[in-house]
């Protein structure tokens, strides 16, 4: 085999990791509205992605893997989701809200086709499950170079959304 086909691309990018909290509990109960709930979000979702520079780059059910030119477009696009979804919801009973996890980290990535792999999309769905419903949890590194890259200009309220994983020095299991 050539040497060229064993060569992976990698690049370093902002990976968005989403997924819908207690998606089981809300099929179970309602699987007609969870999912017509659901293609509203994701339309929401998709639009702010793409005004944000993204590009999607995997989905799976209710979950969604994108990716960002930076840390500053993808913090900035998860923190624009929040707020708009929590806009959607706020007349629906608690019980049938439906609200993502939404994870962030900068790190690298394998390309496989149109797909993204590698430790750094783990580590971002990992942030991802550690996420309040209706939050955004994303490391250190990556608050550092949007603190940096960005000045904190998106709102404080917003900022109170995020929950940073510190100290990451053991691989994430």
């Amino acid at each position: 085999m050539d040497r060229q086909e064993h060569r992976v691309e990698r690049r370093l990018a902002a990976i968005f990791a989403a997924d819908v909290a207690a998606y089981s509990r809300l099929m179970s109960h309602d699987e007609v509205e969870t999912l017509r709930t659901l293609t509203a979000h994701r339309e929401v979702m998709d639009r702010l992605i793409a005004e944000h520079r993204g590009r999607i780059a995997n989905t799976a059910g209710d979950s969604v893997l994108a990716e960002f030119p930076s840390a500053v477009d993808a913090i900035q696009c998860a923190i624009a989701i929040q707020e708009a979804l929590t806009q959607t919801t706020q007349e629906m009973p608690v019980e049938k809200r439906l609200q993502f996890r939404i994870g962030v980290h900068v790190g690298d990535v394998l390309v496989h086709g149109s797909d993204l792999l590698g430790d750094g999309v783990n580590i971002a769905a990992r942030l991802e499950s550690l996420a309040d419903p209706g939050g955004i949890c994303i490391s250190e590194a990556t608050l550092a170079t949007f603190a940096r890259l960005c000045l904190l200009a998106s709102p404080i309220s917003a900022l109170r959304r995020l929950r940073i994983l510190r100290n990451r020095s053991a691989p994430m299991l």
